[in-house]
């Protein structure tokens, strides 16, 4: 099992920045790769970005691209979401979520491992 542990959601006033921490403990692999995703309220959980075991290649939603920056730490076991530029419609529950092994997916029922999830909301 693989236990991930998600970390500085908040309230921030829009143009704001968050940086989002996730933490996998367990049986983890180096080879994972790592997502995250954001839900809200009666909506699916929509991709935001994902990483390869290496932290070479990222990847993000159109709507992110260019304001988030997905990162990782093996050493650490950890990855992180640095927000910047937040918008109102970035107001979610953010999840972090890992697969077993690659390719990166964007698709959030190819990864078997999630978080607990932390609150973003962005409003003035």
């Amino acid at each position: 099992q693989v236990q991930l542990v998600e970390s500085g959601g908040g309230l921030v006033q829009p143009g704001g920045s968050l940086r989002l921490s996730c933490a996998a403990s367990g049986r983890t692999s180096r080879n994972y790769p790592m997502a995250w995703f954001r839900q809200t309220p009666g909506k699916e959980r929509d991709f935001v970005a994902a990483i390869d075991w290496s932290g070479g290649s990222t990847y993000y939603a159109d709507s992110v691209k260019d304001r988030f920056t997905i990162s990782r730490d093996n050493a650490k076991n950890t990855v992180y979401l640095q927000m910047n530029s937040l918008k109102p419609e970035d107001t979610a529950a953010y999840y972090c979520a890992v697969r077993w092994a690659p390719p990166v997916s964007r698709r959030w029922y190819e990864y078997p491992y999630w978080g607990q999830g932390t609150q973003v909301t962005v409003s003035s």
